[in-house]
């Protein structure tokens, strides 16, 4: 009678120490979808950085229309960039200080050399070096703008009111501001805001308005009530008609009221500053505030109600219908 063969002989199995072949293998797995998806944002900043500097080129041989364009294009991409990036969830270090850089060369340096090549460059050798130093002034500024920018990122003490505005006129509103005065001569043609003495002063004006504490509003926080709709829809179209027929006028009534807006904007801010009970609260309900503050202070008398002037029926040649 033979004997049983033995059993055989399980090796022992090797103890996962702290999830090592689990994280190993899903690290190699995740590692190549993570740097395809912090590929995407990242390119579309490369992308905008090359169209500034193209619309830089095109310039200085002369077609501006082209290169304001692409200048136009390099401000969608950078707007795209960063909700692209929170979108897939690619935001990382690396993608915010690109943004920023691409920021300080599309919308400072680029924006500043285009008025220098087409308004400041065939002036006299004084005149040239006077507008190369106030083009400097206004790519500094813009640099300075964007890095304190960064800083007030990281500040977690700040108020939840402080995210509804803007410390200074952001840079790529300073952009298109600076770059009025071409658009002017694309308009209208020479004149006076096409002379040195303009174009510096509003070198200088956009400069210090980027640089300094004048609170403008930060339109990616308002929501957007349901009866504004249908006016904001009218809005839209008239400029889509101004775009395709006079792009530059719609390029002075944007200048323009944004502009307008920044008294406003510093009179909400006050506002709310002064009152730390509404700093968290939604800007609706902050404006529900003072419309409520305001209707209390015309009842107790300490403020004049204003009562808007009615024309009578006559004065504005209408009758009266018949009473039957």
């Amino acid at each position: 009678m033979s004997s049983p063969r033995p059993l055989p002989r399980r090796l022992p199995q090797r103890r996962a120490v702290a999830g090592r072949q689990t994280a190993s293998r899903t690290t190699r797995r995740e590692r190549p979808t993570r740097s395809g998806r912090l590929l995407v944002p990242s390119a579309i900043t490369i992308l905008a950085l090359c169209a500034a500097l193209t619309g830089l080129r095109l310039a200085d041989s002369g077609r501006i229309d082209l290169a304001l364009t692409l200048l136009v294009v390099a401000a969608i991409l950078d707007g795209l960039d960063g909700r692209i990036a929170r979108m897939m969830g690619a935001t990382s270090p690396l993608g915010a200080e690109l943004d920023s850089l691409a920021d300080a060369i599309n919308f400072g340096v680029v924006p500043a050399l285009m008025v220098y090549t087409v308004l400041l460059r065939d002036e006299s050798h004084v005149g040239q070096g006077i507008g190369w130093a106030l083009t400097l002034v206004y790519c500094a500024a813009i640099v300075l703008r964007l890095a304190r920018f960064n800083t007030l990122l990281d500040d977690d003490s700040a108020p939840g009111y402080t995210k509804d505005f803007f410390v200074g006129v952001p840079a790529p509103a300073a952009a298109v501001m600076v770059l009025l005065p071409i658009g002017l001569l694309q308009q209208f043609g020479d004149g006076w805001w096409t002379g040195p003495v303009f174009v510096g002063c509003w070198l200088v004006f956009i400069a210090l308005l980027a640089v300094s504490r004048v609170p403008t509003l930060s339109f990616k926080s308002g929501k957007l009530r349901a009866r504004l709709l249908a006016p904001l829809l009218i809005l839209v179209a008239a400029a889509a008609a101004l775009l395709f027929t006079f792009p530059y006028v719609l390029m002075v009534a944007v200048v323009a009221a944004y502009l307008l807006h920044i008294p406003f904007a510093w009179r909400m801010k006050r506002w709310v500053s002064t009152r730390p009970e509404y700093w968290d609260t939604p800007a609706r309900d902050r404006r529900h505030a003072r419309r409520d503050n305001r209707r209390a202070e015309v009842a107790a008398g300490s403020r004049r109600r204003v009562i808007p002037v009615r024309k009578p029926s006559a004065r504005l040649g209408l009758r009266r219908p018949p009473r039957t």
